[in-house]
C-alpha cells in the first residue's frame, strides 16, 4: 500500500509540474523562451521535478503507465544537465513531450483511477 499512496502522490506532482508547463510555454516562440531567463529557469525546475517524479515511481506503476515517452524524458534529464542540443531538448519538451504526457495521465486517470487515488492504509 506505501508504494500505492507515493504513486498516487507523484502522479498528482507530475501532473501539476505538467500544468505549470503549459501555463508557462503557452503562446511562446523558441526564440522568446531561449531569451526569456526567468521562464526558462521556472520551466527547467518544473521538467526537472517531471524528470524525477518518473524516475521514481514504483514499477508496478511505470509499467501501468506504459505510453509515457521515458526515453524522451531520459533525453530531457540529460538536456537539464546541459551540453549540446540542450536548448533544441528542452523546446522538445515544452512543445510536444508535456502535452502529450499530460493527455495520457488524463487517459489512465479514467482509464485507471485507482492508480491515481490516495486510499487510506486498512488497520
Amino acid at each position: 500500500m506505501p508504494d500505492a499512496l507515493f504513486s498516487a502522490a507523484s502522479l498528482a506532482i507530475l501532473e501539476e509540474a505538467c500544468g505549470g508547463v503549459l501555463i508557462l510555454g503557452e503562446g511562446l516562440e523558441r526564440d522568446e523562451f531561449l531569451r526569456s531567463r526567468l521562464t526558462r529557469a521556472e520551466i527547467c525546475r518544473q521538467l526537472r521535478i517531471i524528470v524525477d517524479c518518473l524516475q521514481c515511481l514504483p514499477a508496478d506503476a511505470r509499467t501501468r503507465l506504459p505510453e509515457l515517452d521515458r526515453d524522451g524524458w531520459d533525453l530531457t534529464a540529460r538536456a537539464l544537465a546541459g551540453g549540446p542540443g540542450t536548448d533544441d531538448a528542452l523546446w522538445f519538451a515544452v512543445g510536444s513531450l508535456v502535452p502529450a504526457t499530460l493527455m495520457w495521465l488524463r487517459v489512465y486517470r479514467q482509464e485507471q483511477p485507482a492508480l491515481f487515488a490516495f486510499t487510506a492504509c486498512p488497520d
